[in-house]
């Protein structure tokens, strides 16, 4: 019998712990998953000290980056990411990271084409967005960063023109505004200029029709939750903790 589970902040609206108690039930295995909501990223060894039967964590909002100086070694993708979502603790104790996201999001993507133009906005800049900006490189995606400060490699949300939104056909939200509880939330942007050109992708998946999902819908875009993209890496991590 092996222990998972998740690393995060207010983590009780995840989906992941769902998604691999069904899988162990479903299999007649005896392995178990955890949340392990934590006030900061430092509480990790202590977590790990605790369960010596942990195997593998997935690591959530806000801890993707600040977790990768207490890993022993990062995997080469998820060094180019930035961002770690998957860490296996080996036998000796040793803790490797993974990204799975960005797989998770390309496999997801996928079911989305054809796009009118290979044009982006990602909203964020957080370990989450990192990934999504490495799967659009690869895709050889056009795509600008929106935060809330515009800075070199940004734009802020108050820069947001009509002319940059019709130009940028998928727009993905990569922030947290609009998880459950604060499903009232939304990113700030003019949505008044959405068309059905547009795709709006949202990495929320609880609930399943964010606000701003479903202000793209109501002008005509096509939108996708972010329930494919957490079972894609759900069963990429699987895979990487099972190796």
């Amino acid at each position: 019998m092996a222990k998972y589970g998740l690393i995060g902040k207010k983590i009780d609206y995840s989906f992941s712990k769902t998604f691999f108690s069904i899988k162990f039930e479903q299999e007649n295995r005896q392995d178990s998953y955890h949340n392990f909501d934590i006030p900061c990223i430092e509480e990790l060894p202590e977590i790990i000290a605790k369960h010596e039967d942990l195997k593998g964590l997935n690591v959530t909002i806000p801890y993707k980056e600040a977790v990768i100086p207490l890993l022993d070694k990062v995997d080469k993708e998820a060094q180019k990411i930035g961002a770690v979502n998957t860490i296996k603790i080996q036998r000796d104790g040793r803790l490797i990271g993974y990204n799975t996201d960005h797989y998770g999001f390309a496999k997801a993507l996928a079911n989305l084409f054809p796009i009118t133009e290979k044009t982006a906005l990602i909203l964020g800049n957080g370990g989450a967005a990192k990934a999504i900006a490495y799967v659009l490189d690869a895709m050889q995606f056009d795509y600008k960063i929106v935060s809330r400060e515009s800075s070199e490699t940004t734009i802020s949300y108050e820069s947001l023109t009509q002319g940059i939104i019709t130009s940028h056909s998928l727009i993905i939200n990569c922030t947290p505004l609009g998880t459950f509880p604060n499903i009232q939330e939304c990113p700030d942007i003019p949505y008044h200029y959405l068309t059905k050109d547009h795709v709006l992708f949202d990495l929320i998946y609880n609930p399943r029709e964010t606000e701003f999902l479903k202000r793209g819908f109501a002008k005509g875009a096509r939108v996708s939750n972010g329930l494919k993209m957490l079972e894609y890496q759900a069963k990429k991590s699987w895979k990487i903790w099972k190796s």
